[in-house]
């Protein structure tokens, strides 16, 4: 991709995430989403086929964003996120989490979020799978390693709901420690 398009794709994803901090994802139009970002309707379709395709994107985005901070090591990193990136990929994420950086938080709790929330279970899977010394030793040979995953896939998970839910009192590196404790 190309400097232009990536510019217009990274304007069409800003555009989005303002959009979606003040409105909920199924409101959502695709016309306001061109209206906002200043692009045809041909120009948003060139990038995403539909606006859950836009939505997958952004979560894509954001594990891509914490597979660079763990393949290059470079401390300052970016795709449409950008922080210094600490050791941990759950620190990581849920660090991105805490400051709800492109309004993420409201896609975890909205109606309606099968599409969010299956895509956030299959980008965390893939980071899992690249983290497979933090599970080696507490996972029982008896134990299928795919099982393992989905296992640990569904804690994180529900360990973000637990978080929101009471309403964010632990700071993201606790809840780090506690999941990686706890799995």
């Amino acid at each position: 991709m190309d400097r232009r398009q990536r510019k217009t794709r990274e304007g069409i994803l800003n555009a989005f995430c303002e959009i979606l901090s003040k409105k909920r994802y199924y409101s959502i139009t695709v016309g306001e989403i061109i209206e906002r970002a200043n692009v045809g309707r041909a120009t948003f379709y060139a990038h995403f086929e539909t606006k859950d395709f836009l939505l997958k994107e952004l979560c894509k985005d954001l594990f891509c964003h914490i597979f660079d901070g763990t393949e290059v090591g470079d401390k300052m990193h970016r795709h449409i996120f950008s922080c210094e990136a600490p050791t941990s990929v759950f620190l990581h994420l849920l660090q991105h989490l805490q400051k709800n950086d492109r309004n993420i938080l409201s896609l975890l709790v909205c109606e309606n979020n099968e599409i969010f929330i299956g895509s956030f279970k299959e980008n965390l899977e893939a980071l899992i799978k690249t983290q497979p010394w933090i599970f080696a030793k507490k996972r029982p040979e008896n134990i299928p390693e795919s099982f393992w995953v989905h296992h640990a896939v569904s804690a994180f998970v529900e360990t973000i709901r637990w978080w929101l839910e009471n309403g964010k009192k632990e700071s993201a590196e606790t809840l780090s420690e506690y999941f990686e404790t706890i799995i």
